[in-house]
């Protein structure tokens, strides 16, 4: 089975802090993840000043919130350098205009995550395809039509290395809602093409059914306290639930790749049997000659003795001797 590549999503979470962005990292290379992800945003480039705000943002508006949290060019650098370099785990970005492209290339990036609401922004997929690196496309707000249509821009731009990530853009979503049955549409409608989950839901339950769905990257909110501020840290994912997350992928994955053969399991299993499996034994006392009936048999543990399950083969036998209530019988019991 492919390795699934695990990406904690620390978006804005990191309130604009250098630091605090650091600890977010190294928190989440701890818990074993391929690759941390954040968020490019300049509001300028992206958003007109009238542009409705998302109802989290309630305490300041967009604009102050996106250029409060945002970093500078040597910031971003250090915050790659800092993950590769120190920590050994990929770092990229989502860029949110053609200027955060310019950004992310000038830090030299080597994957980039188009968000759910940029796949209708073709200028930004263009550019992005061109730059040849690999691409991790969410689907969470696009119907099959504008799908297709970002895919075809991606490939016919120079992306070759594609990855299309089902993600259903509702915070939390419901296990329902989560579209693993959209999984496999993706890789019958995109031959060839990576795909992968990029989640949004409660727990660890539903990326893991994605890995075994066949999503080989996993992409979910990595937070240090859903008590933070800011727009994901209430449905993010604290530290120790993140690291259980990629324990258990990194188990279905050893699980699947190995494969049992069954007879050849039970060989080690001997002692096993002996002591789970039932043995027949006479229920009452028995006289010599006595023919063997079901009323006379009883079946218990250990199993070394004529397995429960031969006991029609001893049925109608003679005993060739007495014996006592509980006898483990052995077939030179009989005539």
């Amino acid at each position: 089975m492919i390795k699934t590549y695990i990406v904690a999503e620390i978006g804005n979470t990191h309130e604009g802090s250098l630091g605090l962005a650091k600890q977010f990292i190294k928190v989440a290379s701890e818990t074993g993840v391929d690759a941390v992800k954040m968020q490019t945003h300049i509001f300028h480039a992206e958003s007109l000043l009238d542009a409705p705000s998302p109802p989290y943002f309630e305490a300041e508006s967009r604009r102050e919130y996106f250029e409060r949290t945002a970093f500078t060019v040597e910031q971003w650098k250090e915050l790659k350098r800092y993950s590769e370099e120190e920590l050994g785990v990929d770092f990229f970005s989502s860029p949110f205009s053609l200027e955060a492209v310019d950004i992310l290339e000038d830090i030299g990036v080597n994957t980039y995550k188009i968000a759910s609401g940029e796949v209708n922004n073709i200028p930004l997929l263009e550019k992005v395809a061109k730059t040849g690196k690999r691409v991790l496309l969410s689907s969470g707000m696009s119907s099959w039509a504008e799908l297709d249509e970002a895919v075809d821009t991606l490939q016919s731009n120079g992306c070759l290395d594609l990855v299309v990530l089902q993600c259903t853009s509702e915070y939390p979503c419901p296990a329902k809602e989560s579209g693993l049955n959209i999984i496999d549409e993706l890789k019958e409608r995109y031959g060839g093409i990576t795909v992968g989950y990029s989640d949004h839901t409660l727990g660890v339950a539903i990326p893991l059914a994605a890995v075994i769905k066949g999503a080989h990257v996993i992409e979910k909110h990595f937070t240090l306290s859903k008590n933070m501020y800011g727009s994901d840290a209430m449905n993010s994912t604290e530290p120790e639930e993140f690291k259980r997350l990629v324990h258990e992928i990194r188990q279905v994955e050893e699980a699947m790749s190995y494969v049992v053969d069954k007879d050849e399991k039970i060989k080690s299993l001997s002692n096993m049997k002996i002591t789970f499996e039932k043995s027949i034994v006479s229920k009452i006392p028995l006289d010599k000659s006595d023919t063997m009936s079901l009323e006379h048999l009883a079946f218990k543990k250990p199993g070394d003795g004529i397995p429960a399950r031969d006991f029609k083969k001893i049925l109608g036998k003679k005993l060739n001797r007495p014996v006592s209530e509980n006898h483990k019988f052995e077939w030179g019991d009989f005539e």
